[in-house]
């Protein structure tokens, strides 16, 4: 197949799980007969009908209590964000309930759900809509994390975190819906908790995922013609890290730099560095680097709302100095 756009990848998907298990359903807000904000679920409403494809009142707090309810009976519903700042209003449903319910039940329940929905810092979306959830849940026990990043990763990532008996929080971008790609053909899955080394490399190691990978092979381009090889990893999994491939890479090039749509405290750039502080310390040569938007809301200005992310010019002139230093 040619072609595809990422937000087609997405619906293939979730249109070929559902045909295979009758099981599978969709709620949330207008992906129903709308077909979805972004139109990922764009006619499937007609095609599978109202009960399992479900249009949902606005009240995120319900409808995310509602599939973990539907999962504890045997369904596997997928729970559509509408903008993924919204389910800031689910927060204790994915915490408490979703992502312990295995556990608290003394292993009784399964909870096999998506959460999926668009997120990141779009083009003048505004602070509100502009956010990057995956720090804040990052913590919670129980759950899987992942970020989509290509229309193949997409579609191989949301076939896999559907069939998985564990609750998946499934980050798409918003400006990355409209890449086109060819698919692999037949039934393919990719794994939730493994890296994707898109470029092999020997002299620095770059970490980055989502949007960013994109900025990142911007920046490779540039840094090819200076004489630098980097390897470069996109993470897919932010929950569990896939540590052996990013110490394997680390062993290699003794520099890392991480690049991320994150916010600097507290983000998914700080925990990944510590990891690597504790089990990659000896192989290092520099320290560590992260690269990350700023600790303020997004500005609506767009100007301004680019300074507030990491540019590929800036992932040019950070790793010229690490590699500088290390010499």
């Amino acid at each position: 197949m040619a072609g595809t756009l990422l937000f087609n990848a997405l619906r293939e998907a979730i249109d070929e799980e559902m045909a295979n298990d009758p099981h599978v359903c969709v709620m949330g807000e207008d992906v129903g007969a709308y077909g979805g904000s972004y139109k990922v679920t764009k006619d499937l409403y007609e095609k599978y009908g109202e009960l399992r494809v479900l249009d949902t009142p606005i009240a995120e707090n319900s409808f995310t209590g509602m599939a973990v309810g539907a999962a504890m009976t045997g369904l596997r519903p997928i729970v559509e964000g509408m903008n993924m700042g919204f389910l800031l209003l689910a927060f204790n449903q994915i915490s408490n309930n979703m992502g312990m319910l295995r556990y608290t039940s003394g292993g009784n329940f399964t909870i096999p759900t998506v959460v999926r929905g668009p997120g990141g810092v779009g083009r003048q979306l505004g602070a509100e809509h502009s956010q990057r959830l995956e720090a804040y849940f990052h913590a919670v026990p129980g759950i899987k994390i992942v970020a989509c990043s290509t229309p193949t990763n997409a579609k191989g990532l949301m076939k896999a975190a559907i069939r998985d008996d564990n609750p998946v929080l499934f980050f798409e971008h918003v400006l990355l819906y409209n890449l086109s790609e060819d698919l692999p053909s037949g039934d393919y899955i990719c794994a939730l908790d493994q890296a994707d080394v898109v470029q092999e490399g020997k002299d620095i190691t770059i970490l980055t995922y989502s949007r960013m990978r994109h900025h990142c092979l911007k920046a490779l381009e540039l840094l090819k013609a200076d004489g630098i090889e980097p390897e470069l990893i996109d993470l897919i999994s932010l929950k569990p890290f896939d540590m052996d491939t990013i110490a394997s890479s680390i062993r290699k090039t003794h520099r890392v730099v991480i690049v991320e749509e994150c916010m600097k405290t507290g983000g998914i750039g700080a925990e990944l560095i510590s990891l690597i502080t504790e089990e990659c310390f000896d192989d290092l040569d520099v320290r560590p680097v992260r690269l990350s938007s700023q600790d303020i809301p997004t500005p609506y200005n767009g100007q301004l709302e680019n300074l507030t992310i990491i540019q590929p010019h800036q992932i040019v002139e950070t790793v010229q100095k690490m590699i500088g230093k290390g010499v």
